[in-house]
Parts: C-alpha cells; structure tokens; sequence
C-alpha cells in the first residue's frame, strides 16, 4: 500500500517538474504555497481544537478547490488531494507524526477522503471551464454581433448617401441643360433642392463623425461631463430652426434644473437625429414637442410628433443600422436607419436605453441618461 501510494506520489512530481510553461509553474508553486498554508492553519487548529478532526478535512477540502480553481488541468488538485491524505494521515491521526497504514478501517477512511478530494478537484475545475467557455462563448456573440453592425451599417450608409447624391445629380443636371429654358421658380426649386441634399449629407457626415467619439477599438472613450440637459436641447433646436426655417417645435421645460454627465456633442446630436426624423418622416404641419422630466436615477428626453406613425412591422427594428424605405413619395431621399442607429450606439455609451412607442397622432422617442455619481475625467 505505501508503495502504491509513493509511487504515484512520485508518478505525479515527475510529470509535473518536467513542464516547462509559465501557467505550470504558476501552478506548481501555487499549489505549494496553498498546501503549506492549509497546513499551518490546520496545525495550529489542531493545538487549539484537537477534537475538531472534522474541521481539519474541511479546511483541506476548500484548500483543494481553491488550487483546482486557480490552477491548468486536474493535476494540481489531485496532488493536492494526495497530499492532504497524506498530512492528515500524518499530523492528526493517533499514533501522531508517523504514518500508520494498518490501523483497522484506515483503508477506508483513506479511500472515502481521496474520493471526496478528486470529486471536489474535478467538480471545481469543471466550473471553471464552464465559466470559461461561456465567456468564450459571449465574446463570440459579441463579435458576431459586432460584425453584423458594421455591414448593416456599410448598407445603410450606401443606401443613405446613394439617394441624396443621386437626387443632386439630376437637379444639377437638369438646371444645365434646361438654364435657357427654366423659368425662375423652376431655377430656385432645383437649387432648393440641392441645398436640402447638401444638407442631409452634411448631416450624414457628422453622424458617421460622431461614432469616432464613442469607441477607439471597442474600448468606451467618452469624456462625460455635468451639462444641463435643457441647455443642450435648446442648442439642438437652434440648430435644426438655423437649418430649416420652417421648422416648429414646441419645448416644454420643468422647473427643476436637470443635470446629466454626458458628452453635450454627441447628445446634441441625438437629439437632432429625432428632431429631423418627427420633422420630415411625421408629414405633418402641427410642431413637433420635446420635454423633460426625471426621477431619483436618470433624466428622460421625449421628441413626440403628430403624424403618420410607424407601422408595427418596423417598430422593431426601428434601432438596427438598416436603410429604411421613405414614408411618402416627397420623402425619398432621406432614410431613418443610420440616425437612430448611431442614436442608440450613442446612448448606450452614456450607459442609458432608447425607446420608441407609437400614440394615437403619431410617435414619440425617448431615451434615458443616468444621473450617476460625478467622477469625470
């Protein structure tokens, strides 16, 4: 019996002294340290209690898991587990400091203890391969996700620029060859409507700008600060009226001064995103409404228009960075998917949530920003 058991004592050094790897030495010294220290606590333990026999293999059983967490491959843990049979053996089994193989039903007790240590090591580190291939498993859902974003978005943003461009290329080419012929209404229709495709490019363009503030390879970069949240809607509804005159909107304020740590550019630009959406997708005259209210954690900003709706169909995947078809034959250059797609990408940076929901006149968008603790760069 004790020729067995050294051997495979010697079996198991040998295996491990001849790994070479960083990880196996790691582990080697780790579950050294872990053995030494399990069986100091347990010794002085016993000085202490030297009735508790039972507390002294539960020290080794956690002793055991701890190394067959933290360690490659069932190995350490079996070792460990030999070698806490072993110090029990040794150190708390009467006749005590010599190692007594023969007393009646020793063999069991040695047998029942090894089980219970390989079961305990093998259970540990089938947990953490389980946590480990989930987490593998998450990342590969992630990149997938990742890569299904960047070509709807490479669709969208085709499909989004294609339209004004070709919209400003008939204009322009029917003002040159028809400059004769074209009375003066006719003349400003065809530069209005250049000016208006220059425009949507224009804003096209500070989208896609806007989607380098938030990520540098997949790593958050925002650089928040507090920023009154009425004081960046006011901005973005000068900018939309300096844009198109002929746009109305109605804000309404409470009296509470709201505070929000945000980057005041990318949620400005949010912000315009749904104005022009409830503007030019709602084909509606009546103004379009923003307000704010709040409760003890987050801000919330609602755009609500009065027009034709979103059908349910598309309520879905309002968010996803897919070109949309426009909502009437005066809209056809001007897609919904690109905006509102970077407006969600925008708001889960700031840690807050996007919503869509339809009313009996039409649609409203809110998001939410957290009113988190003021640790700002």
């Amino acid at each position: 019996m004790k020729k067995f058991i050294w051997n495979l004592f010697t079996r198991f050094v040998d295996l491990i002294s001849h790994t070479h790897t960083f990880h196996a030495h790691f582990s080697l010294l780790f579950t050294i340290g872990a053995t030494l220290t399990a069986t100091l606590l347990t010794y002085l333990y016993h000085l202490i209690s030297p009735s508790g026999g039972t507390n002294i293999g539960l020290i080794y059983i956690l002793m055991i898991m701890l190394i067959s967490y933290h360690t490659d491959k069932y190995r350490y843990g079996i070792l460990a587990a030999i070698i806490s049979v072993f110090c029990i053996n040794y150190l708390y089994t009467i006749p005590y400091f010599e190692f007594n193989f023969t007393m009646t039903g020793y063999p069991i007790t040695f047998l029942v203890m090894y089980v219970i240590s390989i079961l305990t090591s093998a259970t540990t580190f089938h947990m953490k391969d389980q946590a480990r291939r989930i987490q593998e498993d998450e990342k590969l859902i992630m990149e997938a996700e990742k890569e299904k974003l960047r070509a709807n978005l490479l669709r969208a943003v085709s499909h989004d620029l294609r339209t004004p461009l070709t919209s400003m290329i008939g204009a322009s080419s029917s003002y040159l060859e028809n400059e004769h012929t074209l009375d003066a209404n006719s003349k400003k229709e065809l530069v209005q409507q250049i000016y208006e495709d220059a425009n949507w490019l224009l804003h096209m363009v500070e989208n896609l700008l806007s989607v380098t503030r938030i990520t540098d390879n997949g790593v958050n970069v925002l650089k928040k600060s507090p920023e009154a949240v009425e004081e960046i809607l006011f901005d973005a509804i000068t900018t939309m009226r300096k844009r198109y005159p002929e746009f109305q909107v109605h804000a309404t304020i409470p009296k509470d001064f709201l505070v929000a740590p945000m980057d005041p550019l990318l949620i400005k630009q949010v912000i315009l995103n749904l104005l022009e959406n409830s503007w030019f997708h709602a084909d509606s005259k009546k103004p379009v409404e923003c307000y704010l209210n709040s409760d003890e954690e987050q801000v919330f900003i609602h755009v609500r228009d009065y027009g034709n709706g979103i059908p349910e169909d598309k309520i879905e995947h309002i968010f996803d960075a897919m070109p949309s078809a426009p909502s009437s034959a005066s809209d056809t250059r001007k897609g919904m998917g690109i905006g509102l797609s970077i407006c969600k990408a925008i708001i889960r940076a700031h840690s807050g949530t996007i919503q869509v929901q339809p009313h009996l006149d039409g649609t409203e968008f809110y998001f939410t920003l957290p009113k988190e603790d003021m640790h700002f760069e």
